[in-house]
């Protein structure tokens, strides 16, 4: 992750009994890098016994049908109905094997595009390689298909797209997008976004507006929420894009994304002289205060802490050429500051 030079900034976490107690020892109030790096120490595993082999059995309850039990569900899979079993979205738990319409371990970040790689996939592989949070099912002719492609944009179903990239489907760009997150958070630069996927990166971050995008477009399914218990449980973490998808926002900006918890809430802080609407914005910031305070200038930062905004206080601020996302809005005066969190839409 490139070096971001932040500056001190103030974020007051509203976390609700949605959080997970596993969390209950990661300090949420931190933005940008210094989130990402303490995510990165919550999430690391170390001598961890897990193989590849123990996927085939792991997968039948991360990965069971909600809507039937004896079956999984097939990543970029969308239709059960066409009589063709290699477009299947749902398939028997036991259909597992490599031939025709038989389902295996699709690694959504490719083996192959891992800097160095992954390695081999012996019944035996431990680590990277046999992380079940990247293994996921998939038809065999289906998980061919898409190889070892880059994911680029799209729309409708799965399949090959432009540039030759990989198009998840529309189901499954959000879980595609959380899973790229984790690996990058998990095992750092071994798995930048850039090696597994095209198009630009947010800011000076080296996350792909792309999977920021899908995390946004397709929030958190069922299918999602049940892998998470089951893999801390049998594998000793989680994937915290899952359990709240806002977390990539307030690492890397971009658009707002689900906040699960109400890590951003926009209720004002306890400073009840100075008033600040609409917020969310998308035009004009209007900041009304006490005159008293005597503020002088305001300056907005965004999440990585990048001085966006710095105007003498007028108690307005024309914010309708930023980009959507979490801001920080320092009210300044020559003996006192305050510090207000915004939200652009």
């Amino acid at each position: 992750m490139k070096k971001l030079l932040l500056i001190p900034i103030l974020l007051v976490a509203y976390a609700t009994s949605a959080q997970q107690p596993y969390y209950n020892d990661v300090d949420l109030s931190l933005t940008g890098q210094d989130l990402y790096f303490e995510l990165q120490d919550k999430i690391d595993i170390n001598n961890n016994t897990f193989t590849y082999n123990d996927v085939k059995d792991a997968v039948k309850v991360t990965d069971e049908d909600p809507e039937n039990a004896a079956n999984v569900l097939l990543i970029y899979g969308y239709n059960d109905n066409d009589g063709n079993c290699v477009t299947d979205r749902s398939r028997d738990k036991d259909d597992f094997g490599g031939g025709t319409c038989e389902y295996n371990r699709e690694h959504t970040f490719p083996r192959s595009l891992a800097n160095p790689s992954m390695g081999g996939t012996s019944s035996g592989t431990t680590g990277i390689g046999a992380d079940p949070h990247n293994l996921r099912p998939s038809d065999v002719q289906a998980n061919g298909n898409r190889g070892n492609k880059k994911f680029g944009s799209g729309s409708g179903n799965a399949g090959s797209v432009s540039g030759g990239a990989w198009y998840p489907g529309d189901e499954w760009k959000g879980d595609v997008a959380r899973i790229m997150m984790y690996m990058y958070t998990r095992y750092g630069d071994r798995c930048l976004p850039s090696l597994v996927g095209n198009g630009s990166t947010q800011g000076s971050t080296d996350m792909l507006q792309l999977f920021l995008q899908w995390n946004v477009e397709d929030p958190v399914s069922e299918l999602e929420d049940q892998r998470n218990p089951y893999l801390e449980n049998i594998y000793g973490n989680r994937n915290p894009f899952i359990d709240n998808p806002i977390l990539a926002t307030i690492i890397w900006g971009g658009p707002q994304a689900e906040d699960r918890w109400g890590l951003l809430s926009t209720e004002e802080f306890s400073t009840a002289t100075t008033a600040i609407y609409p917020n969310p914005a998308s035009e004009t910031l209007y900041i009304e205060t006490n005159t008293g305070l005597g503020f002088e200038n305001y300056i907005l930062f965004d999440v990585a802490g990048r001085k966006v905004i710095n105007q003498q206080a007028t108690g307005a601020i024309d914010v309708s050429g930023l980009n959507r996302g979490v801001y920080l809005l320092h009210l300044i005066s020559s003996d006192k500051k305050i510090v207000k969190k915004v939200i652009i839409k």
